[in-house]
């Protein structure tokens, strides 16, 4: 399990790469806006929508390709990126690095999976997502330090933790996938047991909603951060510090949805990122920043019991249900910043930003609709007289 956390570390250290060399990009090779935008755009379509093809591949044909090699291929085209100047070969080393991003998280997932049991699915899934949340939060500054040092050939140097950790994997994983499934076989389920899907529908919706307020802030908040007489470097520093409550939360939410319930956990903590999040516009100062951290820590804390609950819900199917949570709601879930952004250009942005919690309200309802069992709410009524 913490050989799997830390390949999710490294693998995501490649993820946020594109965009933090995308200046240099355009300086040294002359692309417009637009055609940087497009490297970008193809990542992140490439590995949001192909990850449940992947997924539902490894659950019905048997078809993965080990984390080892799939951790690597992003790792190996990523680094390309900084001795080629054609614009469609680096388009192609793109789409090729985010084919190998998107088949490792359902197979190392599907991995995590046969790990768990029911009584620590959250705990032991929160570690292995909060290892890709650290990497993401890594990638940005290694490649900076790189190109920064050594200019955009410095970028060869990143395969150098893909191959460390595919050493690593090798020591950790004799055998592979299949020594794991054979170690760790996934439980049969009766044909007359296989369980709605339904439920996981509801599920995935709820989460498109949550990501949509998730990239909404990231995107948002920094502007009217600036905008209140913040310094970009303190609205930046902010920033990370609410992304870094939001790798607790997950923590913290994975050991408490365990021992009182996922869906509980679910619905108090979506509702009450809520008003924290108006709470941060009413205060200032030092008051407003803490409330920012606890919506921040509230918000990201569902996303790895969400990941949990997608696993109960599909136990047939857990590629798949992973390649959704971890690449399709997160995906439809960023195309929603659009609509804040028509928000800001017709009105303001304060208005958009006021509309960051409308999502969150919504995948409260869907979370409380969810046919999925209530565990402490179940006891204390099975206790009352």
């Amino acid at each position: 399990m913490t050989g799997l956390a830390a390949a999710h570390l490294v693998t995501d250290i490649y993820m946020p790469v594109l965009p933090a060399i995308l200046p240099i990009l355009i300086a040294q090779n002359g692309y417009s806006y637009l055609a940087a935008g497009l490297l970008v755009t193809a990542y992140n379509v490439t590995s949001s929508f192909t990850q449940p093809v992947v997924g539902w591949l490894s659950d019905k044909r048997g078809l993965t390709i080990s984390v080892s090699l799939s951790l690597f291929i992003s790792a190996f085209f990523i680094a390309l990126m900084g001795v080629v100047h054609d614009y469609y070969l680096i388009m192609a080393f793109a789409v090729i690095a985010a084919l190998g991003h998107a088949c490792f998280h359902p197979v190392a997932l599907s991995i995590v999976s046969r790990l768990c049991s029911s009584e620590n699915r959250g705990q032991i899934t929160s570690y292995f997502v909060v290892g890709g949340n650290i990497g993401y939060a890594i990638g940005p500054v290694l490649a900076g330090a790189l190109v920064f040092w050594l200019g955009l050939p410095g970028l060869l140097f990143l395969v150098i933790p893909a191959g460390i950790m595919v050493f690593a994997l090798r020591i950790i994983m004799p055998g592979g996938i299949a020594a794991i499934h054979d170690a760790h076989p996934a439980q049969p389920v009766a044909d007359h047991d296989v369980p709605s899907k339904w439920p996981f529908v509801l599920l995935m919706l709820a989460s498109i909603l949550r990501s949509w307020a998730i990239f909404a802030t990231i995107t948002y908040i920094p502007m009217y951060l600036v905008s209140q007489g913040y310094d970009l470097v303190t609205a930046g520093l902010v920033m990370t510090l609410m992304l870094l409550s939001g790798v607790a939360g997950q923590i913290f939410g994975g050991r408490i949805s365990d021992r009182f319930g996922r869906k509980e956990f679910m619905v108090f903590a979506l509702a009450g990122a809520i008003p924290c999040f108006y709470l941060f516009f009413a205060t200032a100062g030092i008051p407003a920043i803490l409330t920012l951290l606890l919506f921040g820590f509230c918000l990201w804390s569902t996303f790895t019991v969400s990941v949990s609950m997608s696993h109960e819900l599909l136990p047939q199917n857990i590629g798949l249900a992973s390649g959704i949570m971890l690449g399709l709601a997160i995906g439809f879930g960023g195309l929603g910043v659009a609509v804040n952004g028509i928000i800001a250009d017709h009105y303001s942005l304060a208005a958009t930003i006021g509309t960051i919690p409308l999502p969150i309200i919504g995948a409260v309802i869907l979370m409380a609709l969810i046919p999925y069992p209530w565990k402490t709410f179940r006891r204390q009524k099975t206790n009352a007289p």
